[in-house]
């Protein structure tokens, strides 16, 4: 069986054999040790991290996502897309991730071909396969590559390089953008993905390590970690917690008593 070292070794190869390579950028685990990896094989020539800021993103991922590009010395690009301009996004239907990809994609492989870069790739590793991943489409279909996922590499395997790396993402929670907050159907607005923005930030700002806010009109569903789930019981932060929650818009507050898990909202 092939150690998460051999893994690495792996990927460097196919790092090699692309050449040169745009990196769809987010600033996620996956996405920031396909950036370090990449950087470190093939120099910073060859190599451009593209982040796009959109509503669906947080201001804090932007910010930390620019902070983590500085970090590894990898060239960054910021390009402004609107997934909520794009045809029939808003009302959020199931394949609402295969659209926003392919805009994503679309604006990845335009500035790779301006900046004559050979490839595009993304952070999509062997745990993607196990999930409703419409995006996989539209990267199939754009002839965006995944090194990590070409390299057998799971995502605790990514964890497990990115310490061994001295990257600061190793252990950070898995990230999906704003609109995998709402159930399919619901109609995605600006005004409610700043509503989540702002709820999620104020449990990170609580010192929640894994959290979600899922919107249900009028009622949020936060999930947690199983090992913090117990905390938000306290007395106090749980109504700092209503109260802030409510403020934000929301007039009933709820803790899943599942805890947080991938894709939750893909489980009807």
């Amino acid at each position: 069986m092939e150690s998460a070292k051999d893994k690495y070794a792996k990927l460097q190869g196919i790092l090699r054999e692309m050449g040169s390579l745009l990196v769809a950028f987010s600033g996620g685990v996956d996405s920031t040790f396909l950036l370090k990896a990449a950087h470190d094989t093939l120099g910073g020539a060859a190599v451009l991290a593209l982040t796009a800021t959109s509503p669906t993103y947080p201001e804090s991922e932007l910010e930390e996502a620019k902070r983590l590009a500085a970090m590894i010395g990898a060239r960054q690009v910021l390009i402004e897309s609107n997934e909520l301009e794009i045809p029939g996004f808003s009302h959020n239907p199931k394949d609402r991730c295969y659209h926003c990809k392919s805009e994503l994609f679309r604006l990845c492989t335009d500035k790779a071909r301006e900046v004559g870069l050979a490839f595009v790739a993304d952070g999509s590793n062997t745990d993607d396969l196990g999930d409703y991943r419409p995006g996989r489409t539209a990267a199939c279909e754009l002839k965006v590559r995944s090194p990590l996922l070409e390299a057998g590499l799971s995502k605790g395997e990514i964890r497990e390089l990115s310490r061994e790396l001295g990257l600061p993402t190793w252990d950070k929670q898995a990230y999906a953008c704003l609109a995998s907050r709402f159930p399919y159907g619901t109609e995605i607005t600006g005004e409610r993905l700043n509503q989540v923005e702002r709820c999620e930030e104020f449990l990170k700002g609580e010192g929640f390590t894994v959290y979600r806010v899922r919107f249900h009109q009028e009622s949020a569903r936060i999930e947690l970690c199983e090992a913090e789930l117990s905390r938000m019981l306290e007395p106090s932060l749980r109504k700092r917690t209503v109260d802030f929650f409510r403020a934000a818009g929301f007039t009933y507050v709820s803790v899943d008593l599942q805890g947080y898990r991938t894709g939750s909202m893909n489980e009807g």
